[in-house]
């Protein structure tokens, strides 16, 4: 009987949660799916029909082929992916080695310099702009993709992950490889690296989210159209259809921008959250 009672009182709690959650994901989602059908609305659309999500209309894939022939999608999903894959190959080696100094290695100032580090994360990016831009054009990199990636070649978030990380994982596994005749790199390559894969796969998510949808920084130091990134030729193809409220055509840019992203997260959507989850901070 009080196994049932129970059942009842909790059947109203969860229909709430469920009513909650549901309003919620319906609110989160709409922007996004009136992207998607107006994407595939006729030109002739407009008006309050545009702000319709219901899908009343013949679809076609006009939008799309315009936005193709006005913006260099090619060359602009290049640079982005150069700037993207880069940034994280990079944030790979110096959040790995850094993160592997933090943790094993002992060292003056060691708990000092690590909370140095950390104070990077509470600062906002856009104040670091101008002293970031006099740094490039001091040292002649303006107008370059290194540019655009040179201030996040360290990652103060990666390092606590990583170092997060590394502690949780036993001793136990670097003895036993320092006594079969490893040094301090096969150590951290064949025995901390494989047992860190969540936390790598966690951190690369966020890196390559972050910079792929990256607008302000890329904006200040490109000036060269061969040269933008996504988000920032976006902006520009933006500027331009919103002049002749084109907001079909806005969508389809809009669109083509977060196709590789969006088939990342539906092809890879598993391992995303196992990642999250097994990411190792504690």
């Amino acid at each position: 009987m009080s196994t049932n009672a129970s059942r009842k009182r909790s059947l109203p709690a969860m229909l709430l949660f469920f009513i909650i959650i549901g309003s919620v994901t319906v609110i989160w989602s709409g922007p996004f799916l009136w992207m998607i059908i107006a994407s595939f609305k006729p030109q002739t659309f407009g008006g309050l029909d545009m702000a319709s999500l219901a899908p009343n209309f013949k679809p076609t894939l006009d939008n799309y082929r315009m936005a193709l022939m006005s913006a260099e999608f090619g060359t602009l999903y290049i640079n982005t992916i150069i700037v993207t894959f880069g940034t994280l190959s990079v944030q790979l080696v110096t959040v790995v080695l850094a993160a592997y100094a933090f943790a094993r290695l002992e060292f003056r100032f060691k708990t000092l310099i690590f909370y140095m580090f950390l104070m990077q994360l509470m600062i906002v990016p856009p104040i670091l702009i101008v002293p970031n831009l006099k740094t490039i054009v001091s040292i002649g990199l303006d107008d370059t993709l290194v540019a655009v990636m040179a201030p996040y070649f360290a990652s103060a978030f990666g390092i606590f992950l990583m170092r997060q990380t590394f502690k949780s994982i036993p001793r136990d596994f670097e003895d036993a490889a320092v006594i079969d005749g490893c040094n301090w790199f096969q150590v951290l390559r064949y025995v901390l690296l494989p047992l860190a894969k969540p936390a790598l796969v966690a951190f690369s998510i966020v890196s390559i989210v972050a910079h792929w949808n990256e607008f302000l920084w890329p904006l200040m130091v490109i000036d060269s159209p061969d040269k933008m990134t996504l988000t920032v030729g976006l902006a520009s193809f933006t500027r331009a259809a919103e002049g002749a409220a084109d907001w079909g055509l806005i969508a389809a840019g809009t669109m083509i921008v977060m196709f590789p992203l969006i088939v990342a997260f539906v092809l890879f959507q598993r391992q995303f959250v196992s990642s999250f989850m097994f990411s190792g901070i504690k």
